[in-house]
């Protein structure tokens, strides 16, 4: 999984119709089905950047598909296949599109995303710090940055398609979609947390914290989107794990680190980034799929 062209879009690959553009994936309606094509363009601060980065679509894909079935005993998901071959007329070049698309059910979205943190970091360790809770949640004094929960907890955000998604409390989100959906919702975001969990420490890896998006089909909660990529996920290397430290993620830490480097004002279109950082981050991407699935 080596590309020497980044694709920023896959519109001139597909004859299907376009409907959605998100910042890394397009949304192309089959009919009965969707196509989900994912590109290789970055977002950092809520800015999709250029250049776009070589194989970071395949990695996101095709770990999304090679985790849905690792998951399907224990959550049903929307993939319907991911064989090129399938798609006859639809794609334009086969080569470039056979790693990074997914044909899926047509699901009705639940605009909640599911995160479940299993240690104390990021944005969860900043709530803490000033609050002592976690998205209303009251947690035990004297965390350290960094330190493993007894039991991973579920930190809901309410979607927005433009901008930052909203941190809202259990409480909050049992009003939005009801107590029974979001206990639902709560177990099972849980149960595959632990299980990718197990499976990434047998591979040298931490899985610090997810995210999840679920849909409805025909009132059966069906797991959407993608699942347990650099994207979605905070990866790290387990001879890195420290307390106190702000760990170097496995993803694309180098895009942040550097943009946090320069003086640009995070509200206006950065410069392009530099050779060596797409190069990194490349690498990265390219390393947590080598590490977790061959």
């Amino acid at each position: 999984m080596v590309s020497t062209k980044a694709i920023s879009s896959a519109e001139s690959y597909l004859s299907a119709p376009l409907i959605y553009k998100g910042k890394v994936r397009e949304l192309y309606d089959l009919g009965e089905h969707y196509l989900i094509a994912v590109t290789d363009r970055i977002s950092a601060f809520d800015w999709v950047l250029s250049p776009a980065v070589p194989d970071k679509g395949n990695v996101l894909n095709s770990l999304s598909k090679f985790w849905f079935e690792q998951t399907a005993h224990i959550q049903p998901n929307h993939v319907v296949h991911g064989d090129v071959d399938q798609l006859g007329d639809i794609v334009k070049d086969r080569e470039i599109m056979k790693d990074r698309f997914m044909v899926t059910k047509k699901a009705e979205r639940i605009d909640i995303e599911c995160v479940v943190r299993g240690y104390i970091t990021g944005g969860g360790w900043r709530q803490y710090i000033q609050t002592g809770e976690i998205n209303g949640q009251k947690l035990p004094s004297g965390l350290r940055k960094n330190e493993r929960f007894e039991k991973p907890i579920f930190t809901p955000a309410a979607k927005n398609d433009v901008g930052h998604d909203e941190d809202i409390s259990i409480e909050r989100m049992k009003e939005l979609v009801g107590a029974e959906l979001t206990e639902q919702l709560q177990a099972k975001s849980i149960m595959l947390y632990e299980f990718a969990h197990r499976f990434c420490e047998e591979r040298g890896i931490i899985l610090a914290d997810t995210k999840f998006e679920f849909g409805l089909i025909d009132g059966e909660i069906i797991l959407i989107d993608e699942i347990f990529t650099p994207d979605s996920s905070r990866f790290w290397a387990k001879e890195k794990y420290a307390f106190d430290i702000e760990i170097d993620g496995m993803d694309k830490e180098p895009v942040r680190t550097y943009l946090s480097s320069t003086n640009w004002d995070k509200n206006s279109e950065p410069d392009p980034l530099p050779a060596d950082v797409v190069e990194e981050t490349s690498r990265r991407y390219r390393s947590i799929y080598e590490l977790l699935v061959k």
